[in-house]
């Protein structure tokens, strides 16, 4: 595929959960994937952009990741024969239990999915030992190998997870199991018979994850033959309770739990206004990450690169720099309501603050610069063909954008928060090498920044209003006073202006694509919506809307109009 950024393409933008396939089992999966790349080629896009694929704890964040390479096993088509272990007789008889048709309508149910894939894994996998040839045990066998500097430790902490009642929280499970040490020490003491039941269940999560990686790969392959890049997702922490930190916590400093500095813009939440994001993520420790060669980041790169053709980083500022809370997010709320003082008494004397240093002096900023640029260049070069863009947003300093394009790592532009002495920043004055969107998953789509702006009044309707107004002056609307009509003027001048900017990528996201109000997430809150919105209309209903079928008419002739079909 040329990828190269002197060919200016457009593409989509959409959580793989949120997709309605023609026959998923309650979430978005590689089956309904299929049918959304060929929909969206059909409409002149050549991107699909997703958010992380990897698998999920139990608050189901993709951003929260238990492992960061293996994938989640929901994103899994699941049919008979698919993978070819699972019989129409099986599948029968796990749907006939736990129907499908009850978790099709409405959010995503993560348990009573989570719950149904399993029971399927479960059948392909007893029949796979049963009945593989012997050619499918041997790809099984090499897959294992190629794999096993992440694989054994991850079936490890997933066997431990079961017996811990399904808790990913390895600091809180039985005491013989609280660390990797312990734990292989206790598997060591177990009888046989035990002990090779254990040794089946570690199999059968590899075996997902062969079959996931399967998947994945034939999909990214179906996706080139569609000329249709896939764009992954690399969240720049992993869960402190990830099969990473249990395996090696020597590359992490625990007692320290990475954000984002206080954000006004994100009104939802206090305590993301006056202390910042609180993620949870450790922060690393790089120097023993430099020790090994950077193993883990490669080995993360490596996994993306197998099943898309770019990844986006999100959060890449971390590299440079992160912004670290002494304290874990459970505890936000007992800070929430001090002052500065009462946090340092209550905290030990430690404060939130940059790590491994602020940008204050000339002498920090260099610091910063210069070791972000070495973390990233071992990541570039375990990229191979795989393009590298990173999520730029939020606090920036001013050496990190320059940085990115020195190292040809494309950054990303909201327009409307593209703002140079007091002027919004025009689309042709972007670099080459960048990617433009309205909106993030953690972003209010236009639609309902419109309605909060003009129609419906709301504690930050004078924000929604003054991000109209830039996205309006973005778009060159003249004398623009939110009288006209969102969809017969303001919509199409928009998306006009997004596709005849001069960056590489313009994408935009589902939500906008289709002038929804609906949102995928709202940072800083435990909201249950987040991470659970499907689209209203499967894939196939998006191809016969009436409305839908308007609107990427209008898109169809845009991307020609401006050289991205």
């Amino acid at each position: 595929m040329n990828l190269s950024s002197e060919k200016k393409i457009a593409g989509i933008l959409v959580p793989l959960f949120a997709l309605r396939g023609a026959n998923d089992l309650g979430v978005g999966d590689l089956g309904a994937l299929r049918e959304f790349i060929d929909w969206s080629a059909d409409a002149g896009f050549h991107l699909v952009q997703l958010l992380p694929i990897n698998e999920t704890g139990g608050d189901d964040s993709p951003y929260n990741a238990i492992s960061s390479i293996a994938i989640e096993p929901t994103t899994l088509l699941l049919a008979p024969g698919s993978p070819e272990d699972l019989t129409e007789s099986d599948f029968a008889e796990v749907t006939n239990v736990i129907r499908p048709e009850a978790l099709r309508h409405g959010p995503v149910k993560y348990r009573r999915v989570k719950k149904l894939k399993r029971a399927l894994l479960e059948k392909a996998f007893a029949k796979f030992l049963t009945d593989a040839s012997e050619a499918r045990r041997e790809q099984f066998a090499a897959f294992q190998s190629a794999e096993a500097g992440w694989l054994e430790d991850y079936t490890l902490f997933r066997v431990l997870m079961d017996v811990n009642r399904a808790s990913e929280a390895w600091d809180r499970w039985q005491e013989e199991h609280r660390s990797i040490e312990k734990a292989r020490a206790w598997i060591a003491g177990l009888r046989s018979a035990k002990a090779a039941r254990l040794a089946e269940r570690r199999q059968f999560f590899a075996y997902v994850q062969w079959i996931a990686y399967s998947q994945w790969t034939e999909v990214k392959a179906y996706a080139e033959r569609r000329s249709v890049a896939l764009m992954g997702d690399i969240p720049f922490g992993v869960s402190y309770y990830s099969a990473d930190v249990f395996a090696d916590p020597g590359q992490f400093e625990l007692e320290w739990s990475g954000g984002a500095p206080p954000e006004p813009y994100f009104k939802d939440d206090a305590f993301t206004q006056k202390w910042g994001q609180n993620w949870g993520i450790p922060v690393y420790r790089w120097s023993a990450m430099r020790a090994n060669g950077f193993a883990w980041w490669k080995r993360r790169v490596s996994g993306v690169r197998n099943v898309f053709h770019i990844f986006r980083i999100d959060h890449v500022l971390g590299f440079y720099r992160i912004y670290a809370f002494p304290w874990r997010p459970h505890e936000n709320g007992s800070y929430l309501a001090l002052e500065w003082e009462q946090m340092l008494q209550q905290s030990g004397g430690k404060y939130p603050h940059f790590a491994p240093r602020d940008d204050f002096s000339h002498e920090n900023a260099l610091g910063n610069l210069s070791e972000g640029e070495e973390y990233l260049r071992a990541l570039l070069a375990e990229c191979g063909e795989t393009r590298l863009t990173g999520e730029d947003l939020g606090t920036v300093p001013n050496y990190v954008r320059p940085s990115l394009h020195s190292l040809g790592i494309a950054g990303f532009k909201i327009p409307h928060w593209e703002v140079y002495h007091g002027q919004i920043a025009r689309g042709e004055s972007y670099e080459r090498l960048s990617v433009t969107t309205f909106a993030t998953h953690d972003h209010k789509p236009v639609r309902a920044l419109w309605e909060e702006a003009f129609e419906k009044a709301t504690s930050s309707s004078d924000q929604a209003r003054g991000e109209i107004w830039r996205i309006a002056d973005f778009a060159g609307l003249q004398n623009f006073s939110g009288e006209i009509s969102f969809d017969r003027e303001f919509y199409p001048a928009i998306m006009e202006a997004l596709c005849r900017s001069n960056a590489w990528i313009a994408v935009v996201m589902i939500t906008d694509l289709l002038g929804s109000r609906d949102r995928f997430n709202v940072p800083g809150t435990a909201a249950g919506t987040n991470w659970t919105r499907r689209l209203r209309l499967s894939v196939d209903g998006l191809g016969s809307n009436r409305s839908v079928r308007k609107r990427m008419r209008l898109f169809k002739g845009l991307l020609e109009e401006t050289g991205r079909a």
